[in-house]
């Protein structure tokens, strides 16, 4: 095998190195940015070069870390390493490893569809792929994200003309970025939550085309929220910090709102089934055009997408990882 499951996280022997591993250790390939994937303590970590500034913000600017671009061949120990297109948030990448002529590829968390900020999934040729099925049912299936933003636009021009202003909640790596980039001009003005005016800054100083927002604080003044967005991280949801912007409505962007039960679970107004995870479709479509001989699912429906996919003649097998925790609110 190129790569092993251990208890440390996906090990590739032959190579020495490990990704996205859940325990610290010597060399670390990091597939993005998300806490579950990119955790603290590992000696030296390796990545896509727009995921470095993002680690450094959340591991501490002190880490070891060494940005790669796309298509960029690093070698350990006679292991070729690629990163490739995820599609997920801003910096996530597939790892392609290749050991002689065998090709195995880590997908980390992918979507198919381009979301305009956070590059474009590529399919990458492999004999084994490991596939996150966050959204591994065929009851996740996504309107194109053109029709979900129109929504959103909907939602807030009537909240407008109803004097309510408008919160929407979003993890503020990733989901605020992308709801940030096709809602500009939305509002006069956009408000957001300390966490995620930080990532964005950050983002907007290395050069990523985001709009100007204003940072909520203590001492804002409820007046200039009138008729402006509002975005925070999920963590908001019923808070003390909502109640500054009376009245209001609340919406939460995430694809468990695709079933009905979770907007009421999370006493929202409205429910956008907007995700940074593959659907049904999109995971299929994935998997069957890298060609893999086998697949390995993780995090999410892997039992049901694995069980589907052996059936349909992809032998396939649910590999339990410490990858995700099905949080409705992060995906």
């Amino acid at each position: 095998r190129v790569l092993q499951f251990t208890d440390k996280g996906i090990y590739c022997p032959a190579g020495d190195f490990y990704i996205d591993p859940w325990q610290p250790v010597e060399r670390a390939i990091i597939t993005h940015a998300h806490s579950d994937h990119a955790r603290y303590g590992n000696k030296h970590y390796l990545c896509h070069h727009d995921s470095v500034p993002l680690l450094q913000l959340r591991l501490g600017q002190d880490i070891s870390v060494q940005g790669v671009a796309f298509g960029e061949n690093i070698r350990y120990n006679g292991v070729t390493i690629t990163l490739h297109p995820a599609g997920h948030i801003i910096g996530s990448a597939q790892v392609r490893v290749q050991q002689e002529n065998e090709v195995w590829v880590v997908s980390g968390d992918y979507k198919v569809e381009n979301d305009g900020i956070s590059g474009q999934f590529e399919p990458v040729p492999c004999n084994t792929f490991i596939t996150e099925c966050t959204f591994g049912l065929p009851i996740y299936n996504w309107q194109p994200q053109g029709v979900i933003f129109g929504n959103i636009r909907q939602w807030i021009q009537d909240n407008q003309a109803a004097g309510k202003n408008s919160v929407l909640l979003g993890y503020s790596l990733g989901k605020a970025q992308r709801l940030l980039h096709n809602l500009r001009g939305v509002t006069e003005q956009i408000w957001a939550h300390g966490a995620i005016y930080i990532t964005h800054q950050l983002l907007r100083e290395k050069g990523w085309d985001l709009p100007e927002i204003h940072r909520i604080t203590p001492d804002t003044p409820a007046s200039v929220y009138k008729n402006n967005l509002i975005i925070g991280p999920p963590s908001a949801a019923d808070s003390s910090w909502m109640r500054r912007f009376n009245p209001y409505a609340l919406g939460v962007c995430s694809g468990w709102m695709q079933v009905r039960g979770h907007m009421r679970r999370r006493n929202a107004d409205a429910g956008f089934a907007l995700s940074d995870h593959a659907d049904w479709m999109g995971l299929l479509q994935a998997v069957k055009a890298t060609g893999a001989e086998k697949v390995y699912t993780t995090h999410g429906f892997s039992s049901a997408f694995a069980r589907y996919l052996t059936e349909n003649g992809i032998p396939a097998q649910e590999v339990k990882t410490e990858f995700g925790d099905m949080d409705e609110a992060v995906s």
